[in-house]
């Protein structure tokens, strides 16, 4: 059997993780400002969330949720007392697609409606209603075009404004990204967050804020709505949330409430998964690694923007992007096979920086450093050339 080819992949097969580091099979080293997609949060393989899981797995793996598994009790506490959402609901899946297909689903249940309010460059997943609501026709097949979907421009106010006095009484949910990662790291403002809380409180929809890319510390507070001191509905959780170990969440208002058999998983919130999630938000408090990503952050984004190659730098805590002039369209190649550090990539010309939240001002250095050399490289040399010497 092959393997059905949907990633285009780097030439590259990582034998061995650590902290900030990975190593491929040859022995190179590379330095992580990636994270594997935002979700290496405390670094990889962390000696407390590896004994985590080991400690676990020597008691159980795994069992359905048809008994009682007081591990996801401990999550919920725990996860509730650091998000300062102690009287919220905790509902566990597997992934962020999951997890926002299933906050849609509860809006639903809870309204009685069936629209859902998205918004231009939002990428809230694959499966059947994330993607639907998320702004790529190329990912969508033909099952996923529904009508329920109203796609308006990010950060318009007075659009969002506009279309809820026509049809606020048929929304059930406004689901939007704090910071859009697909999309290019774009920042939604204080005032669209808060505009978003006042008309679903006027018109009875669910908030819902999709805080899997950009939640569980990345931006410096737990979740991103928390710098415009704005509470919503529901936070979808996942990525950082395992550091790796696929588990995902939703945390629900106590004013919604549950029955029986309305949502429901298999594998979701299983022994395994909740000792890898306690173990990320134990080392998140002991290590202070929120605050550390705030700090981290800012001196990254003060150091990209001394670089007067580099156009709109932006972001917030360790969740930064910028775009890359024509001229340098090879810098984030140069970076991987020239100085081993990993970044990422947003359409067309946006390199994503989501490094571990550990990720210490020396490493940041090392970045900057090789960024720099880069770019007088490629101004020297011709934006085709790949430099691979040392």
């Amino acid at each position: 059997m092959n393997l059905f080819d949907v990633y285009p992949v780097n030439d590259i097969t990582i034998a061995r993780a650590e902290g900030e580091y990975v190593w491929d099979d040859m022995g190179n080293q590379y330095l992580d400002f990636y994270g594997g997609h935002a979700v290496i949060s405390i670094g990889h393989s962390h000696p407390h969330w590896k004994q985590r899981i080991k400690d676990q797995l020597d008691r159980v793996a795994f069992y359905s949720n048809s008994v009682k598994i007081p591990l996801q009790s401990e999550l919920a506490e725990k996860l509730g007392r650091l998000s300062d959402k102690e009287d919220y609901q905790l509902f566990l899946c597997n992934s962020g697609a999951e997890a926002n297909e299933n906050a849609m689903k509860v809006a639903s249940f809870h309204t009685g409606r069936k629209k859902v309010i998205s918004f231009s460059k939002a990428f809230h997943g694959r499966t059947s209603l994330a993607v639907a609501v998320t702004d790529n026709p190329s990912i969508q097949a033909p099952v996923n075009d529904v009508e329920n979907v109203i796609r308006l421009p990010f950060n318009d106010e007075d659009a969002l404004r506009e279309e809820m006095s026509r049809r606020g009484n048929e929304v059930a949910a406004i689901i939007v990204e704090g910071i859009q990662g697909v999309g290019g790291i774009r920042i939604a403002g204080a005032s669209f967050l808060k505009l978003i809380r006042e008309l679903c409180d006027q018109y009875g929809t669910v908030f819902i804020a999709d805080e899997v890319q950009c939640g569980y510390g990345r931006s410096g507070k737990f979740f991103f709505t928390d710098h415009a001191e704005v509470e919503a509905d529901i936070y979808s959780m996942a990525k950082g949330m395992g550091n790796g170990f696929p588990v995902a969440g939703i945390a629900i208002h106590p004013k919604i409430h549950a029955k029986h058999f309305m949502l429901g998983t298999t594998f979701g919130g299983s022994h395994l998964a909740c000792a890898a999630a306690l173990g990320v938000l134990e080392v998140l408090e002991k290590e202070q690694l929120i605050d550390h990503a705030a700090q981290a952050g800012a001196y990254l984004t003060d150091r990209l923007k001394e670089i007067p190659d580099l156009n709109n730098v932006r972001g917030k805590g360790l969740m930064i992007g910028f775009e890359v002039p024509p001229e340098l369209k090879m810098l984030r190649k140069n970076l991987l096979f020239k100085h081993h550090i990993f970044t990422g990539e947003a359409k067309p010309d946006i390199i994503r920086l989501l490094p571990p939240l550990s990720i210490t001002t020396e490493q940041i250095d090392i970045l900057i450093e090789a960024i720099i050399a880069e770019i007088s490289f490629l101004k020297q040399n011709g934006v085709e050339t790949l430099s691979i010497s040392s």
